[in-house]
Protein backbone atom coordinates (compact mmCIF):
# COMPACT_ATOMS: atom_id res chain seq x y z
CA UNK A 1 0.00 0.00 0.00
CA UNK A 2 2.96 2.51 0.24
CA UNK A 3 4.74 1.41 -2.04
CA UNK A 4 1.48 2.45 -4.22
CA UNK A 5 1.35 5.65 -2.50
CA UNK A 6 4.76 6.27 -3.09
CA UNK A 7 4.55 5.02 -6.90
CA UNK A 8 1.72 7.53 -7.54
CA UNK A 9 3.15 10.68 -5.50
CA UNK A 10 2.96 12.99 -8.67
CA UNK A 11 -0.99 12.13 -8.91
CA UNK A 12 -2.05 12.13 -5.44
CA UNK A 13 0.08 15.44 -5.16
CA UNK A 14 -1.85 17.16 -8.24
CA UNK A 15 -5.48 15.86 -6.75
CA UNK A 16 -3.94 17.84 -3.78
CA UNK A 17 -3.18 20.88 -5.32
CA UNK A 18 -6.86 21.16 -6.86
CA UNK A 19 -8.83 20.52 -3.86
CA UNK A 20 -6.47 23.38 -2.23
CA UNK A 21 -7.40 25.43 -5.33
CA UNK A 22 -10.60 24.65 -4.69
CA UNK A 23 -10.93 26.35 -1.60
CA UNK A 24 -8.37 28.92 -2.02
CA UNK A 25 -10.31 30.61 -4.78
CA UNK A 26 -13.17 30.55 -2.81
CA UNK A 27 -11.15 32.39 0.00
CA UNK A 28 -10.14 34.99 -2.49
CA UNK A 29 -13.08 35.66 -4.05
CA UNK A 30 -14.65 37.01 -0.44
CA UNK A 31 -11.34 39.04 -0.04
CA UNK A 32 -11.34 40.27 -3.65
CA UNK A 33 -15.05 41.91 -3.23
CA UNK A 34 -13.56 43.71 -0.09
CA UNK A 35 -10.68 45.20 -0.91
CA UNK A 36 -9.79 44.66 -4.50
CA UNK A 37 -7.98 41.84 -6.48
CA UNK A 38 -4.61 43.49 -6.35
CA UNK A 39 -4.69 43.71 -2.90
CA UNK A 40 -5.31 40.33 -2.47
CA UNK A 41 -2.79 38.92 -4.83
CA UNK A 42 -0.15 40.85 -2.98
CA UNK A 43 -0.75 40.93 0.60
CA UNK A 44 -0.84 36.57 0.05
CA UNK A 45 3.05 36.81 -0.88
CA UNK A 46 3.51 37.82 3.19
CA UNK A 47 1.80 35.14 4.14
CA UNK A 48 3.07 31.97 2.23
CA UNK A 49 6.29 33.43 1.20
CA UNK A 50 7.61 33.34 5.35
CA UNK A 51 5.77 29.71 5.32
CA UNK A 52 7.51 28.52 2.23
CA UNK A 53 11.03 29.50 3.85
CA UNK A 54 10.45 28.21 7.61
CA UNK A 55 9.50 24.87 5.30
CA UNK A 56 12.51 25.15 3.28
CA UNK A 57 14.67 25.86 6.02
CA UNK A 58 13.15 22.23 8.27
CA UNK A 59 13.07 19.89 5.52
CA UNK A 60 16.49 21.49 3.23
CA UNK A 61 18.07 23.08 5.35
CA UNK A 62 18.33 26.82 3.54
CA UNK A 63 15.68 29.13 4.38
CA UNK A 64 16.57 30.70 0.45
CA UNK A 65 16.98 29.33 -2.90
CA UNK A 66 20.52 30.56 -2.57
CA UNK A 67 21.39 26.90 -4.58
CA UNK A 68 19.75 27.53 -7.81
CA UNK A 69 21.46 27.57 -10.91
CA UNK A 70 21.28 30.67 -12.71
CA UNK A 71 19.32 29.03 -14.83
CA UNK A 72 16.93 28.22 -13.08
CA UNK A 73 16.24 31.56 -11.54
CA UNK A 74 15.92 32.96 -15.19
CA UNK A 75 13.05 30.29 -16.13
CA UNK A 76 11.11 30.33 -12.80
CA UNK A 77 11.62 34.05 -12.35
CA UNK A 78 9.85 34.32 -16.02
CA UNK A 79 6.99 31.60 -14.73
CA UNK A 80 6.26 33.39 -11.44
CA UNK A 81 5.49 36.75 -13.28
CA UNK A 82 3.39 35.35 -15.95
CA UNK A 83 1.76 32.72 -13.64
CA UNK A 84 1.39 35.07 -10.24
CA UNK A 85 1.65 38.28 -11.59
CA UNK A 86 0.11 38.13 -14.92
CA UNK A 87 -2.27 35.29 -14.78
CA UNK A 88 -3.51 35.78 -11.68
CA UNK A 89 -4.18 39.56 -11.72
CA UNK A 90 -6.70 38.37 -14.68
CA UNK A 91 -7.87 35.63 -12.52
CA UNK A 92 -8.48 37.27 -9.08
CA UNK A 93 -10.75 39.82 -10.86
CA UNK A 94 -13.00 37.35 -12.86
CA UNK A 95 -13.31 35.78 -9.16
CA UNK A 96 -14.92 39.59 -8.48
CA UNK A 97 -16.56 39.47 -10.95
CA UNK A 98 -18.40 36.22 -11.99
CA UNK A 99 -17.65 34.14 -8.94
CA UNK A 100 -15.00 31.39 -7.95
CA UNK A 101 -16.75 28.57 -9.47
CA UNK A 102 -17.77 29.86 -12.54
CA UNK A 103 -13.96 31.15 -13.03
CA UNK A 104 -12.48 27.90 -11.96
CA UNK A 105 -14.33 26.11 -14.91
CA UNK A 106 -13.35 28.19 -17.03
CA UNK A 107 -9.36 27.91 -15.83
CA UNK A 108 -10.09 24.20 -17.19
CA UNK A 109 -9.31 25.89 -20.28
CA UNK A 110 -5.54 25.79 -18.97
CA UNK A 111 -4.46 21.75 -19.49
CA UNK A 112 -5.64 22.32 -23.23
CA UNK A 113 -3.51 25.76 -23.48
CA UNK A 114 -1.02 23.77 -21.80
CA UNK A 115 -0.61 20.88 -24.16
CA UNK A 116 -0.22 23.65 -26.95
CA UNK A 117 2.26 25.70 -25.56
CA UNK A 118 3.88 22.57 -24.42
CA UNK A 119 3.45 21.48 -27.79
CA UNK A 120 5.59 24.98 -29.39
CA UNK A 121 8.26 24.78 -26.67
CA UNK A 122 8.64 21.52 -25.09
CA UNK A 123 8.12 19.63 -28.60
CA UNK A 124 5.35 17.21 -26.95
CA UNK A 125 3.00 15.68 -29.28
CA UNK A 126 -0.93 16.03 -29.53
CA UNK A 127 -2.81 13.55 -30.69
CA UNK A 128 -6.35 13.19 -32.22
CA UNK A 129 -7.91 12.14 -29.50
CA UNK A 130 -6.39 15.04 -27.51
CA UNK A 131 -7.47 17.85 -30.21
CA UNK A 132 -11.06 15.95 -29.26
CA UNK A 133 -10.17 16.67 -25.51
CA UNK A 134 -9.68 20.42 -26.43
CA UNK A 135 -13.30 20.54 -28.24
CA UNK A 136 -14.37 18.81 -25.31
CA UNK A 137 -13.54 20.65 -22.64
CA UNK A 138 -14.45 23.72 -25.01
CA UNK A 139 -18.41 22.58 -25.30
CA UNK A 140 -18.09 21.87 -20.93
CA UNK A 141 -17.65 24.95 -20.32
CA UNK A 142 -20.02 26.50 -23.26
CA UNK A 143 -22.54 24.46 -21.58
CA UNK A 144 -22.46 26.59 -18.21
CA UNK A 145 -21.75 30.48 -19.76
CA UNK A 146 -24.17 30.55 -22.52
CA UNK A 147 -28.30 30.27 -22.52
CA UNK A 148 -30.63 30.34 -25.56
CA UNK A 149 -33.05 32.94 -24.87
CA UNK A 150 -36.80 31.20 -26.12
CA UNK A 151 -38.22 34.49 -26.89
CA UNK A 152 -34.94 36.38 -28.89
CA UNK A 153 -34.16 32.51 -30.15
CA UNK A 154 -30.63 33.69 -29.65
CA UNK A 155 -27.54 32.29 -27.58
CA UNK A 156 -25.74 34.15 -25.34
CA UNK A 157 -23.65 35.01 -22.56
CA UNK A 158 -25.20 34.64 -18.95
CA UNK A 159 -22.41 35.98 -17.18
CA UNK A 160 -20.61 39.23 -17.72
CA UNK A 161 -18.31 39.39 -20.77
CA UNK A 162 -15.51 41.02 -19.08
CA UNK A 163 -15.63 38.48 -15.90
CA UNK A 164 -15.23 35.39 -18.38
CA UNK A 165 -12.50 37.11 -20.82
CA UNK A 166 -10.60 37.69 -17.88
CA UNK A 167 -11.03 34.22 -16.34
CA UNK A 168 -9.75 33.09 -19.83
CA UNK A 169 -6.81 35.20 -19.53
CA UNK A 170 -6.14 33.75 -16.21
CA UNK A 171 -6.29 30.39 -17.52
CA UNK A 172 -3.54 31.93 -20.50
CA UNK A 173 -1.58 32.64 -18.13
CA UNK A 174 -1.03 30.19 -15.63
CA UNK A 175 -0.76 27.44 -18.68
CA UNK A 176 2.04 29.32 -19.67
CA UNK A 177 3.53 30.23 -16.12
CA UNK A 178 3.12 25.74 -15.69
CA UNK A 179 5.24 25.18 -18.82
CA UNK A 180 8.30 27.89 -17.88
CA UNK A 181 8.19 26.28 -14.34
CA UNK A 182 8.92 22.49 -16.02
CA UNK A 183 11.97 24.27 -18.33
CA UNK A 184 13.57 25.78 -15.21
CA UNK A 185 12.89 23.79 -12.33
CA UNK A 186 14.26 20.41 -13.21
CA UNK A 187 15.21 18.27 -10.58
CA UNK A 188 14.97 21.27 -8.75
CA UNK A 189 13.86 21.83 -5.10
CA UNK A 190 10.21 22.68 -5.85
CA UNK A 191 9.46 24.76 -2.31
CA UNK A 192 13.06 26.54 -3.47
CA UNK A 193 11.27 27.31 -7.26
CA UNK A 194 7.92 28.37 -5.57
CA UNK A 195 9.88 31.24 -3.70
CA UNK A 196 11.51 31.95 -6.95
CA UNK A 197 8.23 32.32 -8.42
CA UNK A 198 7.03 34.63 -5.38
CA UNK A 199 10.23 36.80 -5.75
CA UNK A 200 9.62 37.75 -9.06
CA UNK A 201 5.88 38.31 -8.16
CA UNK A 202 6.57 40.24 -5.55
CA UNK A 203 8.94 43.13 -7.08
CA UNK A 204 6.11 42.85 -10.31
CA UNK A 205 3.42 44.02 -8.16
CA UNK A 206 5.69 46.31 -5.58
CA UNK A 207 6.70 48.42 -8.96
CA UNK A 208 2.77 47.96 -10.24
CA UNK A 209 1.33 49.31 -6.92
CA UNK A 210 4.11 52.27 -6.81
CA UNK A 211 3.61 53.13 -10.30
CA UNK A 212 -0.10 53.28 -9.53
CA UNK A 213 -0.21 54.40 -6.29
CA UNK A 214 -1.92 52.26 -4.47
CA UNK A 215 -0.67 52.23 -1.30
CA UNK A 216 -3.26 53.25 0.64
CA UNK A 217 -5.22 50.86 -1.34
CA UNK A 218 -2.85 48.30 0.81
CA UNK A 219 -3.18 49.77 3.68
CA UNK A 220 -7.09 49.87 3.69
CA UNK A 221 -7.07 46.44 3.24
CA UNK A 222 -4.47 45.72 5.83
CA UNK A 223 -7.21 46.83 8.35
CA UNK A 224 -9.95 44.70 7.15
CA UNK A 225 -9.97 41.99 9.49
CA UNK A 226 -12.10 39.89 7.55
CA UNK A 227 -10.50 40.26 4.28
CA UNK A 228 -7.11 39.62 5.50
CA UNK A 229 -8.23 36.13 7.75
CA UNK A 230 -9.92 35.23 3.75
CA UNK A 231 -5.87 36.54 2.17
CA UNK A 232 -4.53 34.51 4.58
CA UNK A 233 -6.31 31.37 4.65
CA UNK A 234 -5.66 31.72 0.71
CA UNK A 235 -2.07 32.33 0.70
CA UNK A 236 -2.07 29.08 2.73
CA UNK A 237 -4.06 26.83 0.51
CA UNK A 238 -2.86 28.55 -2.66
CA UNK A 239 0.83 29.77 -3.27
CA UNK A 240 1.78 27.57 -0.30
CA UNK A 241 0.33 23.86 -0.08
CA UNK A 242 -1.39 24.03 -3.66
CA UNK A 243 1.92 25.42 -6.08
CA UNK A 244 4.20 23.64 -3.97
CA UNK A 245 1.93 20.20 -4.32
CA UNK A 246 1.32 20.82 -7.87
CA UNK A 247 5.44 21.35 -8.32
CA UNK A 248 6.04 18.18 -6.47
CA UNK A 249 3.93 16.58 -9.02
CA UNK A 250 5.60 17.79 -11.77
CA UNK A 251 8.77 16.33 -10.66
CA UNK A 252 6.80 13.23 -10.36
CA UNK A 253 4.64 12.59 -13.56
CA UNK A 254 4.05 14.14 -16.79
CA UNK A 255 2.77 17.91 -17.26
CA UNK A 256 -0.24 16.55 -19.11
CA UNK A 257 -1.52 14.57 -16.04
CA UNK A 258 -0.58 17.34 -13.68
CA UNK A 259 -2.86 19.42 -15.35
CA UNK A 260 -5.65 16.59 -15.33
CA UNK A 261 -5.81 15.73 -11.91
CA UNK A 262 -5.16 19.64 -11.07
CA UNK A 263 -8.22 20.93 -13.33
CA UNK A 264 -10.76 18.80 -11.23
CA UNK A 265 -11.55 22.47 -8.91
CA UNK A 266 -14.08 23.03 -11.28
CA UNK A 267 -16.32 20.01 -9.85
CA UNK A 268 -14.42 19.81 -6.67
CA UNK A 269 -15.82 23.87 -5.62
CA UNK A 270 -19.44 22.59 -6.33
CA UNK A 271 -20.63 21.08 -2.87
CA UNK A 272 -18.15 23.84 -1.32
CA UNK A 273 -19.98 26.89 -3.02
CA UNK A 274 -23.35 25.02 -2.56
CA UNK A 275 -22.93 24.84 1.08
CA UNK A 276 -20.75 28.19 1.92
CA UNK A 277 -22.20 31.12 -0.17
CA UNK A 278 -25.69 29.19 -0.97
CA UNK A 279 -25.45 28.89 -4.89
CA UNK A 280 -27.78 27.14 -7.01
CA UNK A 281 -26.22 24.97 -9.34
CA UNK A 282 -28.31 24.07 -12.06
CA UNK A 283 -27.96 20.58 -13.51
CA UNK A 284 -26.45 21.49 -16.47
CA UNK A 285 -23.71 23.53 -14.79
CA UNK A 286 -23.14 20.13 -13.19
CA UNK A 287 -23.01 18.75 -16.55
CA UNK A 288 -20.79 21.12 -18.36
CA UNK A 289 -18.87 20.59 -15.03
CA UNK A 290 -18.21 17.23 -15.25
CA UNK A 291 -17.92 17.16 -19.56
CA UNK A 292 -15.03 19.68 -19.15
CA UNK A 293 -13.24 17.52 -16.76
CA UNK A 294 -13.76 15.00 -19.04
CA UNK A 295 -12.13 16.78 -21.92
CA UNK A 296 -9.34 17.15 -19.86
CA UNK A 297 -8.99 13.84 -19.01
CA UNK A 298 -8.93 12.85 -22.86
CA UNK A 299 -6.91 15.26 -23.88
CA UNK A 300 -4.00 13.30 -21.69
CA UNK A 301 -5.04 10.02 -21.96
Amino acid sequence: MEHTAISHLGELAALTAALCWSLNAMAFEVAGKRVGSLAVNYLRIFVAFPLLTLTALLTRGMPLPSDAAPEAWFWLSISGLIGFVLGDIFLFQALVEIGSRISLLISSLGPPITALISFVILGESISLRGLLGIFVVMLGIALVVLSRNPQEKKVKLNRPLRGVVFAFLGALGQAMGLVFSKLGMGSYNALAATQIRLLAAFAAFTLLITVRRKWPEMARALRDRRAMGCISLGAVLGPFLGVTASLVALQHTAAGIVSSLSSLSPVLIIPFSMLFFKEKVLPKEVLGALISIAGVILLFL
